[in-house]
């Protein structure tokens, strides 16, 4: 998915400008012709990655936009854009929470390097926040990535369950992210903050397995030198999560109902149970009542475990949120990496949508991972998952090539000028037959609509698609005053 920037600027010249720039680099534009209307569309929940900010406009100016953005929590980079550079100007932005700042008329490359810092700070700030979150246990369903059908029954049913103390088992096939489903789960409860603690069943050891879940006393056994708590302890105030439950061995099974059912624990070696305050999240890629039915899991362990079930669908199930993964996935892994990468094209995304994922989400995040890592151009392309597509990338020299031949040559200056009326009052060439700079251009221009509209500056405004303030600034600093007064 591309990212969104949100340009505010009250010169309709200006925005489409910009517009131009940003949509070459395969980035969405959205426009704000106001201060008040850009807070109006955030308020509204419209997207906005970045934020490119002119400080000059009327109403409500820039820096007092700026202010009201973070006054209302709005964290979005903000790069500001005004036609003067004062030392005064750029402190007060950057005080203001301005994260860059550039003088109009900007260049194309310095536009785009502002947005891919801005980009890139967005990022990074997401991903501080993703880890801040998975550190202190308070993941919430909100984080989960998926709007389809069946990722918000998953958050219906575990927002719903996560304020009771009800077991919960999360059933799917490997892959499809069990364990973020819990971590939602242990956010969203009353013990969010509390230590959340997963332990996957079918790693464990066996000759281990009682002391790494329930503890032991120094000197129980051989090798035991210092006493250990166990995972139960570890966990106490908060949530256990036992990954595949269906790999623990039957005798351990035993222990695992004593403890739900008294919650108190034996650990190896010790005198008199422990209290434990401790709830239980389980999951499970296996079919438990088939083993239930075959005698390889107990049934009043099963039924103590599968009170509230939740089925977490496979990636193939949810296929239309895959774009929104992948953009989750380019995003860290950015961060991560170093990289740049803005997105992935319409044909990648349109190629992983199709594709099975037996994997499931894992295996998506893997194939961004590597794609992150080989990408050239600035969005993924099928070639960068040739697993896939059954594409290699092609050699740099077939893509210079290619991208030459897609190009149009440049017209010519002799080739511009046939396109003009030959009689045009606003002289494109100098006396040397070399193109003027813009400015005295643009000075012949406004001088000419100033005479032609007889001085009514809000005419000539709308005929020259600016704001009048900017229209305003423009004859100032041209020095048309004197074109003005005599219009008038």
């Amino acid at each position: 998915m591309s990212k969104t920037v949100l340009v505010v600027d009250d010169d309709p010249t200006q925005r489409r400008l910009i517009q131009a720039v940003l949509e070459r680099e395969g980035l969405v534009v959205a426009h704000a012709e106001s201060g008040e209307q850009a807070i109006d569309r955030l308020v509204a929940g419209g997207a906005a990655d970045a934020i490119m900010l002119d400080l000059i406009m009327p109403g409500l100016g820039g820096l007092a936009t700026l202010k009201e953005i973070r006054q209302r929590g709005f964290t979005q980079p903000v790069v500001v854009l005004t036609a003067t550079g004062g030392i005064d100007t750029v402190v007060s932005a950057m005080q203001a929470g301005a994260q860059d700042f550039f003088v109009k008329p900007a260049s194309p490359e310095r536009i785009m390097v502002s947005i891919r810092n801005a980009l890139q700070l967005n990022d990074l700030k997401g991903e501080v926040d993703r880890l801040k979150k998975r550190s202190t246990g308070k993941v919430t369903f909100a984080e989960l990535i998926g709007a389809s059908p069946a990722m918000q029954m998953v958050k219906r049913l575990g927002e719903r369950a996560a304020k009771s103390s009800i077991p919960i088992l999360i059933l799917g096939e490997s892959g499809v992210g069990k364990e973020v489903i819990a971590r939602a789960v242990h956010g969203a409860s009353e013990r969010s903050g509390k230590p959340f603690v997963a332990v996957n069943c079918g790693a464990l050891p066996e000759n281990l397995v009682e002391s790494i879940l329930f503890g032991h006393e120094k000197g129980s056994f051989t090798g035991a030198s210092d006493k250990h708590l166990g995972k139960f302890q570890e966990a106490s105030g908060g949530t256990l999560f036992l990954d595949e439950i269906g790999e623990l061995p039957l005798d351990m099974q035993v222990k695992l109902l004593r403890a739900l059912q008294e919650g108190e624990i034996d650990p190896v070696g010790a005198k008199r149970p422990v209290r434990v305050d401790v709830r239980i999240l389980s999951a499970t890629n296996r079919d438990l009542a088939r083993q239930v039915a075959e005698g390889r899991f107990r049934e009043d362990l099963y039924y103590r475990l599968n009170v509230f079930p939740i089925e977490a669908p496979s990636l193939r199930e949810r296929r239309e949120d895959i774009p929104a993964l992948v953009s989750h996935f380019i995003s860290r892994f950015n961060v991560e990496e170093g990289r740049r990468v803005v997105g992935a094209s319409n044909e990648t995304l349109a190629l992983l949508s199709a594709f099975d994922w037996p994997g499931n989400v894992r295996q998506l995040e893997n194939a961004v991972y590597r794609a992150i890592v080989l990408a050239d151009a600035p969005y993924l392309q099928p070639y960068d998952f040739p697993a896939i597509s059954g594409l290699q990338a092609p050699a740099p020299e077939a893509v210079a090539s290619a991208a030459m031949t897609a190009l149009p040559s440049a017209p010519t200056v002799q080739q511009l000028m046939e396109t003009l009326p030959k009689d045009s009052p606003v002289r494109i060439l100098d006396d040397r037959g070399h193109l003027r700079t813009l400015e005295d251009i643009e000075r012949d221009l406004i001088q000419l609509a100033i005479e032609i509209y007889a001085g009514h500056m809000s005419e000539v405004a709308r005929r020259l698609g600016i704001g009048r303030s900017t229209l305003y600034r423009k004859v100032r600093e041209q020095g048309l005053e004197g074109v003005f007064d005599e219009a008038v």
